[in-house]
């Protein structure tokens, strides 16, 4: 690539950061995508944006796949793609879209993981040992009873906690910010824990959820106590925080929850994210089914 097109890719790098305001982690992966498809236009001999065209983005597309990445991933890096292109076109350097209407092999859709009630109990029955576990039942018991992304937990302040109220306000994906109820046993477990959290010498002033240094707690500190709670707990599975997610939208559904009031409270944007939480429903249902059913009862 020229000179020009790579300065090109630089602005639109600090669009990303500056006007978006994307994560770290989303705006690693456009950038990635992109680097992918620099190389891909070098090795065709493409040296400035307004040469690409729609056979060579299918192209790229195709060579993606062939190179054992997921349909999910060149979605990602389509989108990536588009997004890029539609860039110059507000910049002025080209005038059309050519990936506009380039699509990825369709992907098989995968089920989210869920903890069933019973475990998560368990999971749950944190003894309050010392303040770090105080904090640990505190963090899940909010993880699980508000349905929160590792990002919007982490990033927690104590005003955004109202336990009066019984509620949290959230910063979601694209800093859109939502207020989530939180349940009896939360706000149990968050009052426990600012007692702990008082008493922790030079505790960042306005984090929710500090490490014994008293810095906010990151992403990664986060997903260990999970796993390590998990595995005291007897837990069969790798517990990452995600699944408390999965597992609260799973629960409401199962227990009669409106799919419209959950994806409210998970934040999601379009309603058919939400709905592959009906299938994990049916799922539940068609098991009862079998179980109980006198014509679908397995003979023992």
């Amino acid at each position: 690539m020229d000179e020009a097109a790579l300065a090109q890719l630089q602005a639109f790098h600090r669009w990303l950061t500056r006007e978006r305001r994307l994560s770290a982690h989303t705006d690693s992966n456009y950038m990635r995508d992109l680097a992918a498809l620099r190389d891909f236009c070098a090795r065709q001999g493409i040296t400035t944006w307004d040469e690409l065209s729609h056979p060579q983005v299918r192209l790229f597309a195709a060579r993606s796949h062939a190179g054992g990445l997921a349909p999910r991933s060149i979605q990602r890096r389509l989108s990536a793609v588009r997004s890029f292109l539609n860039f110059l076109i507000r910049e002025g350097v080209l005038r059309t879209n050519c990936a506009i209407d380039v699509r990825a092999p369709k992907a098989q859709r995968r089920l989210p993981a869920t903890v069933d009630a019973d475990q998560m109990a368990r999971l749950l029955e944190i003894p309050d040992d010392d303040a770090l576990s105080t904090r640990d039942r505190a963090m899940m018991e909010l993880f699980y009873s508000s349905g929160l992304r590792l990002a919007e937990l982490v990033g927690l302040s104590l005003p955004d906690l109202d336990l009066a109220d019984r509620t949290v306000r959230v910063r979601g994906k694209g800093s859109k910010e939502r207020v989530v109820p939180v349940g009896r046993k939360a706000v149990a477990a968050l009052r426990g824990w600012l007692a702990e959290r008082a008493t922790l010498p030079r505790a960042e002033p306005d984090a929710l959820f500090v490490g014994a240094t008293g810095r906010r707690l990151g992403a990664r500190a986060v997903q260990k106590r999970v796993a390590l709670w998990a595995r005291r707990q007897g837990l069969p599975m790798h517990l990452h925080p995600h699944l408390f997610r999965h597992s609260f939208a799973s629960h409401l559904l199962e227990s009669g929850g409106e799919l419209r009031a959950v994806q409210e409270l998970l934040g999601h944007a379009n309603i058919s994210t939400t709905q592959i939480y009906t299938h994990l429903d049916f799922q539940h249902l068609a098991r009862t089914y079998d179980a109980s059913h006198p014509r679908a009862r397995r003979k023992s």
